[in-house]
C-alpha cells in the first residue's frame, strides 16, 4: 500500500509490502488528496467506502432511487458505462464523506444538495446548495478538495473542508 504523509513541508511516499491493487489504487488517492493539503488550513475531513455490488444490489432492486439520491448531471454521467455501478458507489461515498466532514448523518441534508461535478479535465469536485450548503457555510468552509476511486469491488471517496486564510 502506498503511504503519502507531509514530513516537514515535503510530501514523502512510501510502498508498503503485502498490498493487493485495490489497496495501492485507494492509498494512491489518498496520497494525492494529502498532497493537495499542504499549506492549507482543513477545518474538517470525511471519507466513506462502498460496495460496488451492494449498490448495483441497489439500483436493481429500487428503481428511483438514482433519481432521488443523484443530480441529473450525475445520472447522466453514471448512466455512459452498461454497468453503472461503480460510477454511482463512488458518487454516493463522496456525498456520505461530505455528510461525515459536516458532522451530519444521512438525514443532514437531501443527497441531492451535494453534488459531485466533473471538469473538462476529469478532475472531480464538489457544489453545494440548499442545507448543504448552509451547513457548510456555518462551519466556515469556504472550499473542498474530492478524490474518488474505485476498482470493481469497492468505490473510495475523501474529501477536506477547507478554509482558504
Amino acid at each position: 500500500m502506498m503511504i503519502g504523509s507531509v514530513d516537514g513541508g515535503q510530501f514523502v511516499e512510501r510502498v508498503c509490502e503485502g498490498s493487493g491493487a485495490g489497496d495501492r489504487v485507494i492509498a494512491e488517492a489518498a496520497a494525492s488528496a494529502a498532497h493537495g493539503l499542504v499549506g492549507r488550513r482543513v477545518l474538517r475531513v470525511g471519507t466513506d467506502l462502498v460496495e460496488v455490488d451492494e449498490m448495483r444490489a441497489v439500483l436493481d432492486r429500487q428503481p428511483r432511487f438514482a433519481a432521488r439520491v443523484f443530480t441529473p448531471g450525475e445520472r447522466a454521467w453514471c448512466d455512459v458505462p452498461a454497468d453503472s455501478a461503480e460510477r454511482y458507489a463512488v458518487r454516493f461515498a463522496a456525498k456520505e464523506a461530505v455528510l461525515k466532514a459536516l458532522g451530519v448523518g444521512l438525514t443532514g441534508s437531501v443527497l441531492t444538495e451535494i453534488e459531485v461535478v466533473r471538469a473538462a479535465s476529469g478532475c472531480p469536485s464538489l457544489r453545494l446548495t440548499g442545507r448543504a450548503a448552509a451547513l457548510a457555510e456555518e462551519a466556515g468552509v469556504r472550499s473542498w478538495l474530492i478524490t474518488l476511486t474505485h476498482t470493481r469491488t469497492l468505490a473510495h471517496a475523501f474529501v477536506a473542508a477547507l478554509h482558504d486564510d
